[in-house]
């Protein structure tokens, strides 16, 4: 039996973390020791050192640091390599590459989420539901009253809300607390008497309440559940105040078995050690419920770590059996905990292949499943490293400087015109030295129009000057057209930590943060990418572009002349976690739409720079030019960009009504911000249709919207509210914008957007009676019709200056006045813009 490809694989798939705590600092007063062990006091830890684990452990430290096999030499060569070099050590070691943490174990010194991203491509939050209670109520309430269970439910709840599109999970302790045996119909009465004792002895609140511990609990898991978020648990073994009675994961059955939480997603931490069989049968007849091993490898003994494995394998599903190390204060424990899980996985499923119970090409599968596939999904994780895809090819050491397939980073902005622009480094330098100091850019990349790079007359920046671009490294992505390469999107700043105002992503920040702090509301965004897929021909001697295909809208002729392009740009989409929502062919000769899904604005403009780039990139790789140009050819149909948008409170869509009573199922918020939007819409072009031959598309009768007027579904209206279907009867989910094209910078034109909703909240603006049905152009007021009337518009608007700041909306208008000049004195120039959108 030729194991060969097992053992390869096992030894070199990218793992995934899914649960570990954060790194101390060496100055920490948290002994060293206790990286081998649960052990608490003097004489324990001192007995802990004769155990089977601690002496494996010890000596697989020695030889990863190539020192003398004892404590005192690895704790000498920690001192005298420091921190940084110890951790790059471990995590290279390791290959994990990603993190899923939980914050709230309390450490002394501990280094922050961020901190750790130096180290490992990705670290995702797990929020600890006991420590954000416990951090409520140890505040006092503003109005000097004491804290009631009502006013703690609605602190503790609207915190897990806001949080929730920033975490990847939310954890219980309740094992440590009181038990398992949660109480699933908690009394209110009792709860609140659990809460008076636990404010009664005193701060810092340490919540030991059983009755306040299993009303919190239930209470996450309703907001875990409405929020798709999983919970994990911890059961099984652990420090010594633990009752290991309590943390039989048997009795969480109530929970399980109760109809309210039957959508809720679990995952049972530590293998449940010693309960692994009993875990094991959970996994198998109960759907919510998932397995994690950590802690188990690598603190039993090789015997210990394979029989609980085995055991956690003979009834539960491989796709719910998940990898961790329960890493903690020292990476040396995520090095071993990722050693041994090597070892022990390869041992257990070599035995199953043995045993008759798994091929050895089902044994592989179960390797990258256990390892990283089954927590990708579960925790819907995007993996700038692309870690493990449904084939067998497998990236392999990507933390290693000399075997790693990955020679650049691309570093990627959008200029204040709408091009995508890209500095390229070597991936040394930018991990070395980039991503801490940046790369230089001249003040004047950022104000370089659409026909020249150079800097417009009046624009306020020119050739003195040099501002930073800094990598957010939350966007770093494995290239799926080039995986040799990594992208990430940058910010500009003057230095490190100081936003320059020229900056588009900081201008989108600063709007979204005005909204939150003045309304509590957040915009979220979904884009519709229209686009021509052209192809080169050549006549006497000259080349042009020419429509891909010429088939109607919507025909599959038209999907099945370019699917394998559409096909791979989809797949590279959802590699990097870009949702898909459709794809058609569109009016236009060679025309097709992507539709992307709506998140939180700022990512969606992300997204949407991702996309553009991604449909390019894979179209030329193709021999094709994918062009975002509005207007390609004059007597066709332009390319949109139209952005659906919604405001969203705690989670929940508020630009939709609560119920049927409103006129149009908007709610008064809704309507007050479309107002402000349609107020503002000529003024704001500027940043949505930033091109002389934007305007060529705002036409009547074309879908795209000429007249100032909003309709319900009505699509010759620039602004409509829209139903898609599974929203409730009567009632509007979002409000589509059709002026924005594939020219626009995101970031600018969705901060113009909220700053104009902005003012019509404020100014509490009525909505006008929407019009649905053809527009006429005697009762309506038209759009402007050439970038010169939006321009004046502009010039008239003097809201926008609080929103995007003096400087940066001098510099726009003189961008659009040499845009205007250029085009108006060279008619066919529009026709190179294919090359730059």
């Amino acid at each position: 039996m030729d194991l060969s490809e097992l053992r390869k694989v096992v030894e070199e798939v990218e793992l995934v973390d899914g649960h570990a705590h954060n790194i101390v600092s060496f100055h920490s007063n948290l002994p060293f020791i206790h990286a081998f062990s649960e052990a608490q006091g003097d004489d324990a830890l001192a007995s802990s050192q004769h155990s089977l684990s601690f002496k494996r452990n010890l000596r697989d430290l020695s030889e990863l640091y190539g020192c003398e096999l004892s404590l005192q030499s690895v704790e000498e060569h920690r001192r005298v390599s420091g921190l940084q070099f110890v951790c790059s050590t471990c995590f290279k070691a390791a290959g994990i590459s990603a993190i899923l943490m939980d914050d709230g174990l309390a450490l002394d010194k501990k280094h922050d989420i961020e901190w750790h991203k130096s180290f490992t491509p990705f670290v995702g939050r797990i929020l600890r539901i006991e420590r954000v209670a416990e951090e409520i109520l140890d505040q006092d309430l503003p109005d000097g009253s004491f804290w009631t269970l009502d006013s703690f439910t609605k602190a503790f709840v609207s915190k897990l809300k806001s949080v929730a599109g920033e975490i990847f999970g939310l954890k219980s302790i309740a094992a440590y607390r009181g038990g398992l045996e949660i109480n699933i119909n908690v009394a209110t009465n009792d709860a609140q008497e659990g809460l008076r004792q636990v404010l009664l002895a005193g701060k810092p609140i340490r919540i030991a309440n059983k009755n306040l511990i299993d009303y919190i609990f239930l209470q996450s898991l309703e907001v875990a559940q409405s929020y798709d978020l999983p919970m994990q648990i911890h059961t099984g073994f652990g420090d010594k105040d633990l009752d290991m009675r309590l943390s039989n994961p048997l009795h969480l059955r109530s929970v399980f078995e109760d109809k309210r939480y039957s959508n809720s997603r679990i995952v049972l931490l530590h293998a449940s050690y010693p309960f692994s069989k009993e875990a094991s049968y959970l996994a198998s007849v109960y759907p919510q419920v998932y397995l994690d091993f950590g802690l188990a490898i690598p603190k039993l003994s090789v015997h210990g770590m394979i029989s609980s494995l085995k055991e956690l394998l003979e009834l539960a599903p491989i796709n719910k059996v998940m990898f961790s190390t329960d890493g903690y204060a020292f990476p040396e424990t995520f090095y071993l905990g990722a050693k041994k899980s090597r070892e022990v996985v390869y041992s257990v499923l070599r035995d199953s292949c043995i045993d008759g119970d798994l091929s050895i090409p089902e044994a592989v599968e179960a390797a990258k499943d256990i390892f990283a596939r089954n927590a990708i999904n579960f925790y819907k994780i995007s993996l700038a490293t692309n870690a493990v895809s449904s084939h067998n090819n497998l990236p392999l050491k990507l933390n290693d400087e000399l075997e790693t397939d990955v020679s650049f980073v691309r570093i990627l902005w959008v200029d204040n015109s709408g091009q995508h622009r890209c500095r390229v480094v070597p991936r040394k330098r930018f991990d070395d030295v980039v991503t801490k100091n940046g790369v230089g850019l001249a003040f004047v990349c950022m104000v370089m129009t659409s026909f020249l790079d150079g800097s417009p007359e009046g624009s306020g920046l020119g050739s003195v000057g040099e501002s930073r671009l800094t990598p957010d490294l939350s966007t770093r992505r494995r290239i799926p057209w080039s995986k040799q390469d990594e992208i990430v999107l940058a910010d500009l700043n003057l230095k490190p930590g100081q936003p320059w105002e020229y900056c588009p992503r900081e201008v989108l920040r600063r709007v979204t943060k005005i909204l939150k702090d003045e309304f509590d509301l957040v915009m979220n965004a979904g884009f519709e990418n229209e686009f021509f897929l052209l192809k080169s021909i050549t006549r006497e001697g000259k080349e042009e572009w020419k429509p891909i295909d010429t088939s109607p809208y919507c025909s599959s002729s038209a999907f099945d002349a370019v699917s394998p392009i559409l096909r791979e740009a989809a797949s590279a989409l959802h590699s990097l976690g870009i949702p898909v929502e459709q794809i058609h062919a569109e009016a236009g000769k060679g025309q097709f739409e992507l539709v992307l899904g709506h998140t939180i604005c700022t990512k969606a403009a992300d997204n949407l720079v991702y996309t553009r780039e991604t449909i390019r990139a894979i179209a030329r790789k193709h021999g094709l030019l994918a062009t975002f140009i509005p207007k390609y050819a004059l007597d066709d149909m332009g390319s949109g960009c139209h952005v659906h948008l919604s405001l969203w409170q705690n989670g929940q869509n508020v630009f939709m009504a609560s119920d049927g009573s409103s006129k149009y199922g908007i709610s008064t918020l809704g309507k007050e911000f479309m107002a402000g939007v349609l107020y503002h819409l000529p003024s704001i072009l500027p940043f949505l249709a930033p091109l002389p031959i934007s305007y060529n598309r705002l036409q009547p009768h074309t879908w795209s919207g000429a007249y100032k007027f909003w309709g319900n579904e009505n699509k010759e209206a620039p602004m409509r509210a829209t139903s898609p279907p599974g929203t409730p009867g009567g009632l509007a989910s979002n409000f589509e914008l059709k002026s924005f094209d594939g020219s626009a910078n995101p970031y600018l034109g969705l901060a113009a957007i909220i700053a104009a909703g902005i003012d019509g909240l404020r100014r509490h603006l009525s909505l006008p009676e929407p019009v649905d049905t053809d527009p006429n152009p005697e009762n309506l007021e038209r759009l402007p019709t050439s970038l010169s009337e939006s321009l004046e518009a502009l010039d008239k608007a003097d809201f926008l200056e609080e929103f995007i700041g003096e400087k940066l909306l001098t510099s726009i208008k003189a961008m659009r006045k040499a845009e205007i000049k250029h085009y108006s004195e060279n008619k066919d120039a529009y026709k190179q813009l294919i090359h730059r959108y």
